[in-house]
C-alpha cells in the first residue's frame, strides 16, 4: 500500500526519519575501526545454529510452538529492516527527483559508449602513459576510505541532497564469504555501516564503497546508486577514483551493446586501450576464481528479494543505471 505515496514517504522517511537514525547509527558505530554489524550477524548465526541442536529432538513434538517463534523473530527482524532502512525502496525515483528521461535509444547508446570511451582511455592514459598497461592501484583500502569523501564533498555542493556526512565505511568481517557469493559490497541496513569486500581488485574499489555509501544517504535502488557512486566517483579529484567509475560504466555500456550487436561490440572494444581490457581480465579472473555454485544460488535469492521489493528487474537493475548515465550526460559534459 505504501508503494503508492512515494510523495508522502520521500517527505516523510526519507528526508525525516531516517535522516536521524542514519546519523545516530553512524555517529555512535562510525568510528569503531571493525564491522559491528558482522559481529551481530556472526553471533545470531551461531545462536541459532545452537538453538538447532538443542531443539533437534523436539522439533517434531513441538512443531507448531517452533514455527510461531520463527514467524514472531522474522516478524520483528522485517519490522526493524524496514524501519531503519528498507523504507527507503518506496521513495520518489531519482529519474523524477532530478527530472531525468528514462528512455534512449540504440543511437543514444552508442554515441555515448563512443565519448565514454574517449573519456576512459583518457583517464587512463594520464596514470600510466602507457596504453598497454593495466592501472594498479596504489593507495591502501584505508586511505580509499578516507578519499571517498572529497568526492561526496563536490558532489554535495552541486546537488545538496547527495551531501555525505558523518562516516561509516567498513571492510567487511565476512570477505571471504562475500566473494563466494559473488558479492562486492553491502549496507547493513541494522547497523547503517557501508561494508566492502576487501579481496575485490582494487581498481573496483572506489566505486564499490562510493555505490554503499549512497545507500547509507537513503537511495535503495541498486540502479540509483551505481549513478550515485559513478558521480561520486568521477568528482573526486582523484584520477584513480575517475578511473574506477569510468571502466566500470564503459563495461557496463559494452555489454549492453553485446545484447544488441556483436559487430558493434567488437567495433567499440578495438577502441578502447588495452590495458583497460587488462584490467577487466584481472577482473574477470578474479570471479571466477570463486565462481561455485553458490554464487549462483544467492544472486537467484537476492534477485528475487529485489523483485519483493520494489526493484522489477532484480539484479538486472544494477545496469539500469546506464539509463540514467545516458539521459544526465545529454545535457551535461562528461
Amino acid at each position: 500500500m505504501i508503494a503508492f505515496f512515494p510523495e508522502t514517504v520521500e517527505r516523510i522517511y526519507s528526508n525525516g526519519l531516517y535522516v536521524y537514525i542514519s546519523r545516530i547509527s553512524r555517529t555512535f558505530l562510525g568510528k569503531i575501526p571493525f564491522s559491528v554489524g558482522d559481529v551481530i550477524y556472526g553471533l545470531l548465526i551461531i545462536y541459532l545454529l545452537i538453538q538447532l541442536w538443542k531443539t533437534r529432538k523436539s522439533w517434531r513434538l513441538q512443531w507448531k510452538n517452533n514455527f510461531l517463534k520463527i514467524i514472531n523473530v522474522l516478524s520483528v527482524v522485517y519490522f526493524l529492516f524496514h524501519f531503519l532502512w528498507a523504507f527507503n525502496y518506496y521513495r520518489v525515483p531519482l529519474f523524477e527527483k532530478m527530472s531525468i528521461q528514462r528512455e534512449y535509444s540504440d543511437e543514444d547508446l552508442f554515441r555515448f559508449t563512443e565519448k565514454l570511451i574517449a573519456k576512459t582511455n583518457e583517464i587512463h592514459f594520464k596514470i600510466t602513459n602507457n596504453k598497454n598497461l593495466k592501472v594498479s592501484v596504489p593507495y591502501s583500502q584505508d586511505s580509499i576510505f578516507k578519499m571517498t569523501q572529497n568526492g561526496y564533498d563536490n558532489l554535495g555542493n552541486q546537488y545538496t541532497f547527495f551531501k555525505y556526512e558523518i562516516s561509516s565505511r567498513k571492510k567487511s568481517l565476512f570477505s571471504l564469504p562475500l566473494t563466494y557469493m559473488g558479492f562486492g559490497g553491502y549496507l547493513n541496513p541494522f547497523t547503517n555501516e557501508a561494508q566492502v569486500n576487501d579481496k575485490i581488485p582494487m581498481v573496483g574499489f572506489p566505486m564499490t564503497i562510493n555505490h554503499e555509501m549512497a545507500h547509507q544517504m537513503g537511495f535503495a535502488s541498486e540502479s540509483e546508486c551505481n549513478f550515485i557512486g559513478f558521480l561520486a566517483s568521477v568528482k573526486n579529484d582523484d584520477l584513480y577514483f575517475q578511473y574506477s567509475a569510468y571502466q566500470y560504466a564503459l563495461r557496463y555500456c559494452l555489454n549492453n551493446i553485446g545484447m544488441k550487436s556483436e559487430s558493434k561490440f567488437e567495433h567499440y572494444k578495438n577502441k578502447i586501450n588495452p590495458g583497460i581490457i587488462e584490467n577487466y581480465k584481472e577482473s574477470e579472473a578474479f570471479w571466477k576464481s570463486y565462481d561455485t555454485i553458490i554464487d549462483k544460488g544467492f544472486h537467484a535469492f537476492y534477485d528475487q528479494f529485489l523483485k519483493m521489493n520494489q526493484q522489477k528487474d532484480g539484479l538486472e537493475s544494477y545496469s539500469k543505471y546506464v539509463d540514467l548515465l545516458i539521459n544526465y550526460y545529454k545535457s551535461c559534459e562528461l
